[in-house]
């Protein structure tokens, strides 16, 4: 018997700004299905040619009111990148708290508009230290 991954599911309250987000990341959107009777959609974005790796956005139309509020127990999303330094500074260019920073050259965390922890890993060898990196602190949690 195998096991095979297929997603990870978060739920997201602006399904446009959560795909923008994602998209930051180089993942596009592989598959969508909209279901209008239960009223949700459901986007599944993953790295180009890595659809096995997808993330699944579930934004359901009325809101999530009055569903259980346990993201807590969901830990993060990890993704490995080829130069953790250029992603940083692309995702803060375009408004994203670095909240990790990748002082080590090696692994950040950053938040999804959702609030679901994104850990960056480098490819390979780390990458020698550089500012602004090695000197940035910190910023809430991750």
């Amino acid at each position: 018997m195998s096991t095979e991954y297929l997603h990870t599911m978060v739920r997201v309250k602006d399904l446009e700004a959560s795909m923008a987000f994602y998209a930051l990341l180089g993942l596009e959107e592989s598959r969508r299905t909209e279901n209008e009777k239960a009223r949700f959609t459901l986007v599944f974005m993953s790295p180009p040619g890595q659809e096995n790796a997808a993330v699944e956005l579930t934004y359901n139309w009325d809101g999530d009111d009055g569903l259980p509020s346990d993201s807590r127990h969901f830990g993060h999303l990890a993704y490995r990148v080829d130069d953790i330094y250029a992603m940083c500074q692309k995702l803060m260019d375009n408004g994203v708290t670095i909240n990790r920073p990748p002082r080590d050259g090696h692994m950040a965390f950053v938040r999804s508009p959702d609030n679901i922890s994104i850990e960056l890993l480098q490819r390979g060898d780390d990458l020698p230290p550089q500012e602004p990196w090695s000197s940035m602190e910190n910023s809430g949690h991750w």
